[in-house]
């Protein structure tokens, strides 16, 4: 028998709406994952109850309702669009499904509607371009586990962490070079979403002798480093300076989104925005080459918030270049890596997206 085949796309999630109690649930779900608060059961317990959801979910609320669409959220909207592209590009060779690790649609859903359709093979993409265990350890484990429920099991293949893929690298690219023209900016900056130190000290294949270890401990991917988010990060970044002509004093590496006390991996990008209004630098570029898709944290946290701080501390223009959302390179891209990974599925070589 011929095996039916399905795609699986994998983010992160986002709450149902922006009333307060949907948020709580959102983040006390995403919180509570012991991958993300890598800490003692009853310390995370501790933090989430007695710290963060008493407070954050109505600060969080007002910031989602600041990029809500009247169709819901961005993140969802444009994780469905890629699916009716990816849909159509296939002309109906493979089912596709949209899973998020947290709320709806999740991950359980579409591997239900998987089953329903007798598919019994299925390729996960988890749309994280650099490996975290926070992120894409953690959409797949999510994705074994429910599989493991079923009494059926799929076979079930990983698309790897694409950071430095040539076909992710031009989709990038593809987006920001109008951008760039445009501005004609002093300073790029390439903002990567955060990631506590600890995590990375727990990703050194070294034992903790080669991660953060130096200012050059990022320079090249190797063996001890080669699950390091950070060490990925940068691989992106030089990969994505290359392709668009950036020279190394044109553009910077910088993380955002950080929460709580402890340290993470730095230069902070809200920081480092701050210091170039105050240096004179005029206008800047903001690439966000770690999300595939504009959410929270690009479309509030760059676009919005970042800006007014940067003209705050005497900047002019501030300027995000959008994410691949459902852009025609990026759905080609994400054909082009899932035929790299497994060279047998029924993907056409040339595709025809929708304009």
């Amino acid at each position: 028998m011929t095996q039916k085949r399905g795609l699986m796309l994998v983010n992160l999630g986002t709450p149902d709406t922006t009333k307060t109690g949907d948020v709580r649930r959102y983040l006390r779900e995403f919180l509570s994952d012991p991958r993300v608060i890598d800490i003692s059961p009853w310390r995370r317990w501790l933090l989430l109850n007695l710290f963060i959801l008493p407070f954050r979910p109505q600060k969080s609320a007002e910031a989602y309702r600041k990029i809500w669409t009247h169709s819901g959220s961005p993140l969802l909207l444009h994780g469905f669009d890629l699916v009716e592209k990816l849909s159509t590009a296939l002309g109906g060779e493979m089912q596709v499904e949209l899973g998020m690790r947290y709320q709806n649609p999740s991950i359980r859903a579409a591997l239900s509607r998987f089953c329903e359709a007798g598919i019994d093979h299925i390729i996960v993409f988890p749309l994280f371009p650099q490996y975290s265990s926070a992120a894409w350890g953690s959409a797949v484990e999510k994705v074994f586990v429910e599989a493991g429920r079923l009494w059926n099991l799929p076979t079930i293949q990983v698309v790897p962490p694409f950071y430095e893929h040539p076909g992710f690298i031009e989709a990038c690219a593809s987006v920001a070079r109008p951008v760039l023209a445009d501005l004609n900016p002093d300073r790029v900056l390439m903002s990567f979403h955060g990631l506590p130190e600890r995590h990375v000290h727990k990703s050194d294949e070294s034992g903790g002798a080669h991660c953060l270890s130096s200012d050059t401990c990022c320079d090249k991917i190797v063996s001890a480093n080669r699950y390091c988010y950070r060490a990925q990060s940068f691989a992106t970044a030089r990969a994505l300076a290359s392709n668009l002509g950036l020279d190394a004093g044109e553009y910077e590496v910088t993380f955002q989104s950080r929460l709580g006390r402890s340290p993470w991996i730095r230069p902070y990008t809200d920081i480092r925005i701050n210091e170039l209004a105050a240096a004179g630098i005029k206008r800047v570029a903001v690439l966000s080459p770690s999300f595939v898709a504009d959410c929270l944290e690009t479309l509030e946290e760059i676009e919005i918030r970042a800006l007014y701080d940067f003209r705050k501390h005497g900047g002019e223009e501030l300027r995000l270049v959008p994410s691949l959302n459902s852009n025609d390179q990026w759905v080609r891209a994400v054909l082009d890596m899932a035929r790299d990974a497994y060279a047998d599925l029924p993907i056409p070589e040339s595709v025809d997206t929708p304009a």
